[in-house]
């Protein structure tokens, strides 16, 4: 198995070059191809809900909306074009892809972008977004729409510059099912990278131990080590980042949401944690 699609959302928010730089370092691992997608908003979206508006400022929200989104439409792909441009990227409109070399795609759908990620993602081998932005309420609901929709890998990206990804990985293993997913999942991945550090809980008592995950691995041809740490069940989430930064990793890799999301964002919980305090590249599964 390999890593052929990547599927990268952008928008004229600022952070699309940033989204795409983490998915062509990983692309450029695993020469894969990256399917670009601008998603372009409804104007009737833009009409206030539950409240009654005049046909003729209904026509002219709907006019200016129209405007707007081709204005946008065309920014977005400008930059796509120069991105490709500058880094010799081959833009190639359909299938088969290269594959000894990384080439883009670029796509143009109407909805909202939680929404339609939700759908193409499924037909992905891996959907890079970026790190929400909880000051501005930005990007949560399309990392969570990849995570819970698509059954596929999300790589969240932080807003920080990027050189290498996926040559050194750290894994966080709890024995759970989400752990289980996110490995298979991510076989293609650990298959490549050149380290691989397994964390997890000191003495803790896992239904499958990390011995046992490495073993796995080992059937695959993966050599791994493992890294213990000591947490409280509060502080999980600090212990996986800090644990992935001293074993020198570019990335972490880790199942995600093991309990409701809905309890996590009332709670707290590990997923939650990482996601909001994350500093580095981050390899999600649920």
């Amino acid at each position: 198995m390999t890593l052929r699609t990547i599927l990268v959302p952008v928008r004229g928010d600022g952070k699309g070059e940033g989204v795409l730089d983490h998915a062509l370092a990983l692309a450029r691992r695993h020469c894969s191809h990256l399917e670009v997608l601008h998603c372009r908003p409804r104007p009737e979206d833009l009409i206030p809900y539950g409240i009654f508006v005049p046909a003729s400022l209904r026509k002219e929200i709907v006019a200016s909306a129209g405007n707007l989104a081709n204005e946008e439409e065309g920014k977005v792909r400008d930059l796509f074009d120069r991105y490709c441009e500058e880094r010799e990227i081959p833009e190639i409109d359909a299938a088969p892809w290269p594959r000894d070399r990384v080439s883009a795609t670029w796509r143009e759908e109407t909805g909202k972008q939680a929404q339609v990620i939700g759908l193409r993602g499924r037909l992905a081998d891996l959907i890079a977004v970026a790190k929400p932005d909880r000051a501005q309420n930005l990007g949560l609901n399309t990392l969570e729409a990849a995570l819970l929709e698509t059954g596929k890998l999300v790589l969240m990206c932080p807003p920080a510059p990027v050189e290498t990804l996926g040559a050194k990985l750290a894994f966080a293993w709890n024995g759970s099912g989400e752990a289980a997913r996110a490995m298979t999942a991510a076989l293609p991945l650990l298959a490549k990278a050149d380290s691989l550090t397994i964390l997890t809980g000191e003495g803790a008592d896992l239904p499958v131990s990390a011995d046992e995950a490495k073993a796995y691995l080992a059937v695959h041809e993966i050599d791994c080590e493992i890294s213990t740490f000591k947490a409280a069940p509060t502080a999980v989430g600090q212990a996986l980042l800090a644990g992935a930064r001293q074993a020198g990793a570019d990335s972490l890799l880790m199942g995600a949401y093991g309990q409701s999301r809905q309890r996590e964002l009332v709670m707290g919980g590990v997923t939650q944690y990482v996601i909001d305090h994350a500093d580095m590249p981050v390899f999600l599964m649920h």
